[in-house]
């Protein structure tokens, strides 16, 4: 077992790393965690935004008794020019490199992913074996009909305006560059065909109010994926895609459904011995 305190001392050398790249101290990597937790949480935020979006998670499972590990995605943070540049391979290397560090020091570790974040956590879990997945708003299929075509829109139009309010302008990106969907159709590309391989305990949520992402592609990645234990639930229309948002009326709903998933797993009388 180990504390936060501990756990965060290691993280010092990446947070410098990221602080030299102009990383904003509410944006980097964190740790919480209470005293003697005996398993830990792996968080991976959604595209263009950062660690931020998962604090009011972590706070809510730190109570729960899980420590929490939320990573920084290469290009986030930072800005749209900088996250153009970026591959999947350099997300997924980030979410990996988060994992083993939890994992060399936690006998169970999960991982909660929102959106693209929890696309690479199926990644993940063909390199690595967490004891449980919480997908929230995965998908298969971004709603924007000129999403597909990134690969090649990238070059006509870099990037893509959006309207943000003041709070969320102060956490996201507000030009997203087509050079990242690009990389999310790619990521997309490489899980798809693999989903049945993936047999972890599997907690996926979405909300009807979702603008962002086709959820009924998302069930669908749901119902293709190996795992026995699959838990799946679809919030109303008020809803929206960033279901660790303030602005959604059902997040202490969310929040409670990640909770008992994660109980009722480590109930289990293997879970304490090994991973089931």
């Amino acid at each position: 077992m180990m504390d936060g305190t501990s756990l965060d001392k290691l993280l010092s050398a990446e947070r410098q790393r990221c602080r030299s790249e102009g990383v904003r101290d509410d944006h980097l990597p964190f740790v919480v965690a209470p005293a003697g937790a005996g398993a830990a949480v792996l968080l991976v935020h959604g595209f263009s935004a950062t660690p931020w979006e998962m604090r009011t998670l972590a706070a809510y499972l730190a109570k729960r008794g899980f420590a929490c590990l939320a990573v920084r995605l290469p290009g986030h943070g930072t800005s749209p020019e900088d996250l153009a540049g970026r591959r999947w391979e350099e997300w997924l290397a980030a979410v990996v490199d988060g994992y083993d560090l939890l994992a060399t020091r936690f006998p169970r570790v999960y991982a909660a992913g929102l959106s693209t974040g929890s696309l690479l956590l199926l990644a993940l879990a063909r390199q690595r074996h967490p004891a449980g997945l919480i997908l929230l708003s995965p998908y298969l299929r971004l709603r924007h009909r000129l999403a597909p075509f990134a690969g090649w829109l990238r070059y006509l139009k870099p990037y893509q305006q959006r309207p943000l309010g003041s709070a969320e302008a102060a956490h996201y990106y507000s030009r997203r560059p087509l050079a990242g969907v690009h990389q999310i159709n790619r990521l997309v590309r490489a899980i798809a065909p693999r989903l049945g391989e993936i047999t972890l305990p599997v907690l996926a949520i979405h909300g009807e109010g979702d603008q962002t992402v086709d959820i009924d592609s998302g069930r669908a990645l749901v119902d293709r994926l190996g795992s026995k234990i699959r838990v799946y639930e679809r919030l109303g229309p008020e809803a929206p895609h960033v279901l660790t948002a303030a602005e959604n009326p059902h997040r202490g709903a969310v929040f409670d459904l990640i909770g008992k998933f994660l109980e009722e797993i480590e109930a289990q009388p293997c879970a304490r011995k090994s991973r089931c």
